[in-house]
């Protein structure tokens, strides 16, 4: 199975220099943790991620002013990437690698297709486990009483 098939194709971009009250902003309006981060001239590939977890991390906790301060300050970059062919295993790989829950998946040009989380790949496997045991329940033996 690859990135691009269990990736979320629904993601939130935010430009480097806006403000981080508007990326909170961005947060609560679509009901995300993660926006990725473009910059304006590169557009459409990804320059970083900022989670709801920076902002309170490295902007409230750093005492940063979240109208002042650009998400550029405190987005986690270069973001982590893989194409959206890459297998999840070695997507897996990746995260851990990288110390991180979730990797911009790409597709033709570097462009923006898809976020894929630690928990995106944990459901893929908790729905194969379902499969099995589903499997191996019909497959169980009937002993006669």
């Amino acid at each position: 199975m690859s990135a691009g098939r269990i990736c979320s194709r629904v993601v939130v971009t935010a430009s480097s220099n806006e403000s981080i009250r508007v990326a909170a902003q961005h947060m609560a309006e679509k009901e995300v943790g993660t926006i990725v981060v473009v910059d304006p001239s590169r557009v459409p590939e990804a320059v970083g991620i900022i989670t709801d977890r920076d902002l309170a991390i490295r902007c409230i906790a750093g005492r940063l002013d979240p109208d002042q301060t650009q998400i550029s300050k405190v987005m986690t970059a270069p973001v982590q990437s893989v194409d959206e062919e890459t297998p999840i295993e070695e997507a897996l790989s990746r995260m851990a690698g990288a110390a991180t829950r979730r990797l911009v998946v790409t597709g033709k040009g570097r462009s923006l297709i898809g976020i894929l989380s630690l928990d995106d790949v944990l459901e893929l496997l908790v729905e194969e486990a379902a499969s099995i045991g589903r499997l191996l329940e019909k497959q169980r033996p009937t002993i006669p009483a």
